[in-house]
């Protein structure tokens, strides 16, 4: 070839370079989104997971995606978000797929189960067991994309002013609670009911609800439970790990980039690996604060658990045989779950 041809070629290269570089550019036009925050940006997990996405895909997409977090109730009330980015009214929202559980029940597979995985199970199974093609499926008949993007470490499961020696004394009392394991206290005569974040402190304070869950000590610290109840109940057999996932439009989601989709994704994958480790790291020194302010912690016995566990299957058989959709993520989970209890006996330490 003459000098002149590897000119001509050079030239040709530089001029597709320089075009597909503005194509590019082009295609990674910024995007601007407001996502509601289900819980106060104060809370540890629950909020700071939230800014800590807004964050983070600031920086890992160059300012080409810009997600505002926004407080509860500043754009919708917390438990109206579904809805909100259902119909497109807003962006996005960072919440926990069991928020929804009342009007999709399915949901709640994914979010947390009583007497369920750790966070690795529950991740290998959402990952490569069949979960996350399931989770979309359902989603997606609202017309939502959800991306998981975060994980919290166990729960406490309950507040209550008087010390409880068995849940047999649980009979008649209101209490706030989560998900599934709301349903199996209703069992034991529990009047259960969800309610947002703001609304849990007052409840207590004024005595609309006799006792409460609401999530891990660090967290509860932060919501002065103390002041009111001394007596703080574990394990959290209904929370062993918790889902929480970013909700988008599906049309905002498809106008997106197959870059910018995987600038999302990968910030979610870091905010779950985040999430993991700030709560074990957190929790301890929260227990023996709450413990200089005079709480007394309470393990369950193993014959209270043994009824809770009970209880808790005998909702799940009704929800399978409620719902379609539960149905089939709970059996894949729990085909799985058969299957990974070897690998769980062997490669464990008791």
């Amino acid at each position: 070839m003459t000098i002149t041809g590897l000119l001509r070629g050079a030239a040709i290269a530089l001029l597709a370079t320089t075009a597909f570089g503005t194509v590019a550019k082009a295609e990674d036009a910024k995007v601007k989104w407001k996502m509601a925050g289900t819980f106060s940006s104060s809370l540890p997990q629950l909020g700071t997971l939230g800014k800590r996405l807004e964050a983070q895909i600031a920086r890992v997409s160059g300012g080409s995606i810009e997600i505002r977090f926004f407080e509860p109730s500043a754009l919708v009330p917390p438990l109206e978000t579904f809805d909100a980015v259902s119909v497109g009214a807003i962006d996005a929202a960072f919440s926990t797929p069991g928020f929804w559980g009342g009007k999709v029940p399915a949901l709640q597979v994914f979010a947390a189960l009583p007497f369920g995985p750790s966070s690795p199970e529950y991740m290998a199974w959402f990952y490569f067991g069949g979960g996350k093609e399931i989770f979309d499926e359902i989603y997606g008949k609202y017309g939502i994309k959800s991306v998981m993007c975060g994980m919290l470490a166990p729960e406490g499961s309950g507040w209550f002013r008087n010390e409880i020696k068995s849940v047999d004394e649980l009979a008649g009392l209101k209490l706030r609670f989560f998900g599934l394991g709301a349903k199996a206290l209703e069992k034991f005569g529990v009047s259960a009911q969800l309610l947002a974040a703001p609304d849990v402190y007052p409840a207590l304070e004024r005595g609309v609800i006799d006792g409460l869950e609401f999530v891990q000590p660090a967290i509860d610290l932060n919501m002065g439970f103390w002041q009111i109840a001394k007596h703080y109940y574990f394990p959290g057999w209904h929370q062993q790990s918790t889902f929480f996932d970013l909700m988008i439009n599906k049309d905002r989601w498809d106008a997106l980039t197959e870059t910018q989709q995987a600038q999302i994704e990968a910030v979610c994958g870091d905010n779950v690996r985040y999430g993991i480790a700030e709560g074990e790291a957190i929790q301890l020194p929260a227990l023996k604060e709450l413990q200089e302010k005079g709480v007394q912690l309470h393990r369950w016995s193993d014959e209270d658990l043994a009824k809770l566990k009970a209880a808790s299957e005998e909702v799940i058989a009704e929800q399978v045989a409620a719902d379609p959709d539960f149905k089939r993520a709970y059996e894949s989970f729990s085909s799985f779950r058969a299957d990974y209890a070897t690998w769980k006996e062997l490669g464990y330490l008791k």
